[in-house]
């Protein structure tokens, strides 16, 4: 049964990302930002939209008795004139700037918050803005709000490949690629050096395009990753777990409109926040998962990050020390690397 609702949540989440409609419990909803793309619902009509409970206090509805509850999400009745424009615009904090005249708008019951939850996890889990349309189309695909926790615990990750790969800090390597079914993202793992009995140097490193390939200066990312690949060599073995989770879990495009956020004025964590999602949306049991298949119980793990140690050591992973990795700021990412010590317990 676990395994047929985590495949009716894996179907759902790529109707999300294709446009399609999705039934969750007695509501049948269309991501925004993908179901105007497909002109699938141009003259029909939209019964309501579903925002997160951030979005809903950015639009000033929480005086609403509808609204009221703050850790809900919340329905508001469509606006006359509705177009893709528009839901996009009422969808999207970083567009508040670009489109200032929204509302008022009307909040309606929601008759059924935990499918309204479920909804809002979906589009992380898609990669999509948390803000849908209510539709009476026909949907493509029908889960249950339980579907989605069987597709988030289901433990079927797999060494599906391995090569040798010598790279520029150790020629001594080996990359090996992690696959699960229920997940499209194909994890790595880059293990350096000669295996012993000693616990090895491990690196959790989340994908970051903008930082890893483009040498962005808004983050400390990428020479994170090029000093934690010199340290791993210059230990007796280490593994570099590099994890298919940007922007902390929300993906590409919503991590880049966590940018623009962040160039109005916001920091990091309001930004996600701002956004609907949760300050970090990562999910670190993957990385144990990884090291259990790679036979490693005991790690020296770099990090900064407080939250890595707990992710770890409550999947069964003993982190013997924590290995500081020190980066020097630029004035481009000086306050990200303070907002990070100062509000999600980063240290050295």
């Amino acid at each position: 049964m676990n395994d047929v609702s985590a495949k009716n949540a894996a179907r759902a989440i790529d109707a999300l990302r294709r446009g399609w409609p999705v039934r969750i419990g007695d509501m049948t909803l269309v991501a925004i930002e993908t179901g105007f793309a497909t002109d699938l619902f141009a003259g029909q009509k939209i019964n309501g939209i579903l925002l997160s409970s951030a979005r809903a206090a950015t639009l000033k509805l929480a005086n609403q008795f509808a609204a009221a509850d703050t850790q809900q999400p919340v329905l508001i009745a469509p606006p006359s004139g509705l177009d893709a424009s528009l839901a996009l615009a009422i969808a999207d904090p970083s567009l508040d700037l670009r489109y200032p005249y929204k509302g008022p708008f009307a909040a309606l019951p929601l008759e059924q918050p935990e499918a309204a939850q479920a909804a809002m996890e979906l589009a992380r889990e898609a990669g999509l803005l948390p803000a849908f349309l209510l539709v009476d189309a026909d949907p493509d695909t029908e889960i249950a709000p339980t579907d989605l926790a069987a597709f988030q615990n289901a433990d079927n990750l797999r060494i599906a490949a391995r090569a040798r790969l010598p790279v520029s800090a150790a020629e001594d390597a080996e990359l090996v690629a992690f696959r699960s079914v229920a997940d499209a993202a194909d994890h790595v793992a880059l293990v350096v050096g000669q295996r012993d009995g000693s616990p090895p140097v491990i690196r959790l490193h989340s994908e970051c395009l903008t930082g890893d390939v483009l040498g962005s200066l808004k983050c400390d990312c990428g020479p994170q990753l090029h000093e934690a690949l010199h340290q791993i060599a210059d230990a007796q073995w280490g593994v570099l777990l590099y994890l298919r989770q940007e922007g902390r879990g929300i993906g590409l495009v919503n991590k880049l409109r966590a940018y623009a956020l962040q160039d109005q004025g916001f920091d990091t964590v309001d930004a996600n926040l701002r956004l609907g999602f949760v300050v970090d949306a990562r999910d670190f049991s993957v990385a144990a998962r990884m090291l259990h298949l790679l036979s490693i119980s005991q790690v020296r793990l770099l990090t900064n990050n407080p939250e890595k140690v707990a992710g770890l050591e409550a999947q069964g992973v003993t982190v013997v020390e924590r290995l500081p990795l020190k980066i020097a700021a630029n004035p481009h990412n000086a306050h990200y690397l303070a907002t990070k010590r100062d509000r999600t317990g980063h240290k050295l």
